[in-house]
This record gives C-alpha cells, structure tokens and sequence, in this order.
C-alpha cells in the first residue's frame, strides 16, 4: 500500500501540482482508508462498489462531517483512477458513486469594528507583537490564505510599488496590492524588528517564530486566538476569518465578484458567489433594524 501510495502522490504532484497541504490531505485520508480495509481483512487492490460504501458508512457513523466523507470519497476516486489507469486493478470500484450531499454553511464574519478592534491588540513596538501585527494586517489587506502567508519569503514583498507575489493553490502565483496599514506594519516589522527574531540571517521566510524558524499555521492559529480572546472578540476565529472579513468587506463596499475572485485565488467564481450573500443578508440585517415598519 505505502509503495503505491508514494507513486500517486507522486503522480499528483508533478501532473496535477498540487499543493503540499493538499497531498498530505490524500495521504491522511487514503491511510485511513488502508486501515480501515486492513481491520476486515480486505486488500485495498480488491475492494469493490459494496466495500466503498461500507467505508463512507463507517465514517458517517464515526461522526465524520458530510464535507469530510466527501472529501474522502474524492481521494479514494483520484486514488483508483490512478490504480485503474496504471493497470494495478481491473476496475474502479468509486465509478459513479454519488458524493454525499453538503450543506453549505456561509462563513462566518467580523464586523468592521471587530476587524479594527483585532488588529489593535498586538503591541507594535517589540518584535512580537510588530510581527503579529504585520501578519493579521496583511491577512485583511490581501486576503490570503494562511498557508500563503505563512510561506511568504522576503523575496515575495515589493514595499514600493504595495504589493507582495504569492504561491497559492495548484502552484499558481498570483500578485495582490497591499494597502496603505499593512505597507506601514510591513515596513516597520521588516526594518526596524524583524532581524531581531532572526537566528540565520539567511533565513528567507518573512515570518519567524522565537525559534528563528519560519512560522507554521499552527502556531498562527494559537496567536490569532489569543488576540480574539483579548479583544473580546466572542465569536468563532479561524486561520481564514480574516480571508472571509476581507471578501466580505469589500463585496459590501462595492467590489465587483471577479476582481475578489482573482485576488482571493479561487479557480471557480461559485466559490466567490458566497461572500456575496453574505452581503446581502447584512443588507437585510441593517433593513430590519432600521426601517421603521420592517
């Protein structure tokens, strides 16, 4: 199993290059997926129609979510179409299998005002908190992914013309204007701060944890957390709220679908589509409130 699964991924990376996050997501899920078939004493070369289904069961009855059952539905597809592709099996045992139906939940978003309230917290003059700053500036400005703000080198940030370059999903670069806080967050934390978290100057990564070494979305998770907690902030936080806050924001404010589309690297302007009823909910919202006979 470990030696096919190296040749699909393989497969995937330099065909499909697709991105690390994603080829670990298919080898946790086909893993799973491996142990699963070897607790019942099926090889996963033989598995059939009936097998996949008693899977996606067994996950639906562990309490997996329906966007996880279908996620794994689609890595076991990508999986024995390279199987069946490669002459490892004779048929593909997921063929016309539906995916499991999912409900798609909007995101959840700050206001204006907790976005400003946020992005206060840090303390903007020691290394750390000029960091923090800079990082939860640019998420907003730019509305990158968190995975791409953690990957970011120095040689991604262009300070006088505003704007950084970054690596998204399917290895596509894409270039963003940054806004006038985030260029004076960026320029103070990488003049006057940065350096002084560095261990290598060498180190290409702009954002550095105490270790010298480049920050992990983890580690971001917990610092973006702790801010939300200290301003107050009750509501869900998540690596991508401030992703969702910036498509949003700008969506209510008159942007039009494709150019938030194009920013936020989405391959698929449906995807896009969602930040705008989130905008026409919060029009309904302030109707409601306002209007004297609502």
């Amino acid at each position: 199993m470990e030696k096919l699964l190296e040749e699909f991924l393989y497969d995937l990376k330099v065909n499909r290059e697709l991105s690390k996050n994603t080829l670990e997501s298919y080898g946790r899920d086909l893993r799973q997926f491996y142990e699963y078939s070897n607790s019942i004493g099926v090889s996963v070369l033989n598995v059939n129609k009936t097998g996949i289904i008693a899977y996606l069961m067994y996950l639906q009855k562990k309490g997996k979510a329906t966007s996880s059952i279908s996620r794994s539905l689609a890595s076991l597809r990508s999986f024995y179409q390279f199987l069946s592709s490669n002459k490892y099996i004779d048929k593909n045992p997921t063929m016309n299998l539906e995916s499991p139906k999912i409900e798609k939940k909007l995101p959840q978003i700050l206001t204006v005002e907790e976005v400003e309230l946020l992005l206060s917290q840090p303390n903007k003059d020691d290394p750390k908190g000029s960091r923090d700053r800079c990082m939860l500036e640019l998420l907003y400005a730019t509305g990158i992914r968190v995975s791409e703000l953690v990957a970011l080198t120095i040689y991604d940030i262009n300070l006088d013309m505003g704007f950084i370059k970054c690596n998204g999903k399917g290895m596509k670069d894409r270039v963003i204007p940054v806004g006038r806080m985030a260029l004076e967050a960026m320029s103070e934390y990488i003049y006057k701060y940065r350096m002084m978290l560095l261990r290598d100057k060498d180190q290409k990564y702009l954002f550095v944890n105490f270790h010298g070494n480049r920050m992990t979305r983890q580690g971001f998770w917990k610092i973006i957390k702790q801010y939300a907690k200290s301003a107050g902030i009750n509501k869900e936080i998540t690596p991508h709220t401030l992703r969702h806050c910036f498509a949003a924001h700008l969506i209510q404010n008159g942007a039009d679908l494709r150019s938030v589309q194009e920013m936020l690297g989405h391959s698929d302007i449906s995807t896009t589509q969602v930040y705008a009823q989130l905008s026409k909910n919060r029009i309904k919202e302030v109707y409601k409130k306002a209007h004297p006979r609502a």
